[in-house]
């Protein structure tokens, strides 16, 4: 491991941030607040192209360390590039929703074509090898974790806080399971400190599509890596996203139900709710560390120390974030003030 490469990559997303937000300052790039917005200035986005960057240009010093295939890291590159570029290009004008979730499927399918596909998972005891439906699963899930993470990017600093703790979660996992030391997701979490910077509450700068979708694919890309590693380290990966999968899948299923039109902007997730009961972002920010750093990280830590069952572990970390969600009214209707 070069370990000099960490200081690289969170100086050079901290700079990039920094000359990002001058460059969408002066070319008018801003996210004007709206009735569906969570935030109430006017603030220039596309920062997390400083993610894009740092993290991509680091890659190709890990290639072959810590067992890092020139595979994996051609997906990473492959599938995570085309993502930004597409949340680029969205950023700056519009892109019609056909043509984005086109270009995310095949995004998804580099990707699995590289790594191998899904591998085979453990559920009960049993090691299930699903074929081609698990490849098409996978593929499914891989867009909905890039979406998702689109989604549930929408107050400050909680699509930045929330990859730092899932990476260096993973990263302690992988360490105290006794798989080896984990350096992808660690380069990752580096990149988006150094946006973070920029990006706490009150933020200077969002993140925007290019980052968001970047971030949610290739977490979803080194989740089913790892399951290649060991089938119970693909259910610590879910465990760890917990807050984000519970809430955007609550939100969107409850929407579903209610007839709702899924792919207009709108403000009903749980965070967003969280946020306008407080009056502020941050506490719901740090609440998300919090959650992470006391329920989800342990208990994925448990799972994979004492091989434990998946779903079972999956079930029990989940319940309360879905009663969080309840809660707060996740997907529900907005009163009108």
């Amino acid at each position: 491991m070069v370990w000099w490469l960490l200081a690289v990559v969170f100086a050079l997303a901290l700079i990039l941030t920094g000359l990002l937000r001058k460059y969408a300052l002066s070319r008018g790039l801003m996210d004007v607040p709206n009735a569906r917005s969570s935030h109430e200035m006017p603030t220039p986005r596309g920062g997390g192209v400083a993610i894009v960057l740092s993290f991509l240009i680091a890659l190709p010093f890990l290639g072959g360390a810590e067992g890092l295939s020139s595979a994996f890291l051609i997906s990473l590159v492959g599938a995570g590039a085309l993502i930004a570029l597409i949340g680029f290009l969205d950023d700056h004008g519009h892109i019609a929703a056909r043509w984005r979730l086109m270009g995310h499927f095949i995004a998804a399918a580099w990707a699995l074509y590289w790594i191998g596909g899904m591998p085979p998972v453990e559920a009960f005891g049993l090691l299930l090898d699903l074929g081609w439906f698990g490849h098409i699963t996978a593929a499914i899930y891989l867009v909905w974790m890039l979406n998702l993470y689109n989604f549930m990017d929408g107050i400050d600093g909680l699509a930045s806080v929330e990859a730092i703790c899932v990476c260096m979660g993973a990263c302690i996992v992988y360490f105290l399971s006794g798989h080896g030391f984990s350096v992808a997701p660690l380069i990752l979490a580096l990149a988006v400190c150094g946006f973070l910077y920029w990006n706490f509450p009150p933020a200077r700068i969002f993140m925007g599509d290019a980052g968001s979708g970047f971030l949610g694919v290739t977490l979803g890309i080194l989740s089913i890596q790892a399951a290649w590693v060991s089938p119970q380290l693909f259910w610590a990966w879910l465990i760890l996203l917990g807050v984000f999968i519970v809430d955007a899948t609550f939100t969107l299923v409850r929407r579903l139900m209610r007839g709702d039109k899924v792919y207009e902007a709108h403000r009903s997730h749980g965070y967003q709710f969280a946020s306008r009961h407080y009056g502020a972002h941050k506490p719901v920010t740090i609440a998300v560390v919090l959650i992470n750093l006391f329920w989800l990280l342990p208990l994925a830590v448990c799972m994979v120390k004492f091989d434990l069952d998946g779903i079972f572990m999956l079930l029990f970390a989940y319940t309360p974030l879905f009663f969080l969600a309840a809660k707060f009214g996740a997907g529900s209707l907005e009163k009108v003030q």
